[in-house]
């Protein structure tokens, strides 16, 4: 009898770790579909209010809400709860993949992914609340765009921590 019987490939959990994965998103975005109250016509009004506005005090138009204001705050929340679940699944996923000996690179996608939504589920909350306005708008995004260097770097950081440690 085969010393590996019982165990699952190495192609193929990655493969059952990925689907559990895309199967958790759906189930999660769904669910919170369900249950926010007309999130399906609170989006589609978010996206008709949509226009090219200029950013203030600059010559730049970018695509922003024409009004950004407390009346999207439940669709916000929606996605700031999405967010912290999502980082909540993220840090379940990385431990499974230590577990697991999945390879570096899924693991410290594992991490990057944790600091980012982490990252995004906080500036949700400090920007996009009741008070949102186009300037609060515009940087909660500029936030976002540092968030993504930030990730980079945790990746970073973390691959050359385990170059030092190989070493």
């Amino acid at each position: 009898m085969n010393g590996n019987a019982g165990t699952i490939p190495h192609r193929y959990r990655e493969g059952l770790l990925s689907a559990i994965s895309v199967g958790f998103f759906f189930i999660l975005a769904g669910t919170i579909f369900i249950a926010t109250p007309n999130l399906p016509e609170k989006a589609m009004d978010f996206f008709q209010n949509f226009g090219v506005v200029r950013v203030a005090n600059t010559q730049v138009y970018l695509p922003a809400p024409e009004i950004p204001n407390a009346t999207y705050v439940t669709m916000y929340q929606a996605v700031g709860l999405f967010s912290l679940l999502w980082v909540f699944f993220e840090i379940a996923m990385l431990i499974v993949r230590i577990f697991a000996g999945s390879p570096l690179r899924r693991k410290v996608d594992g991490a990057s992914n944790v600091a980012f939504w982490f990252g995004a589920y906080y500036l949700i909350g400090v920007f996009l609340d009741e008070t949102v306005t186009q300037p609060r708008w515009f940087a909660f995004w500029a936030a976002i765009v540092v968030l993504i260097g930030v990730t980079l770097l945790v990746r970073a950081v973390i691959w050359a921590a385990m170059d030092l440690r190989s070493r």
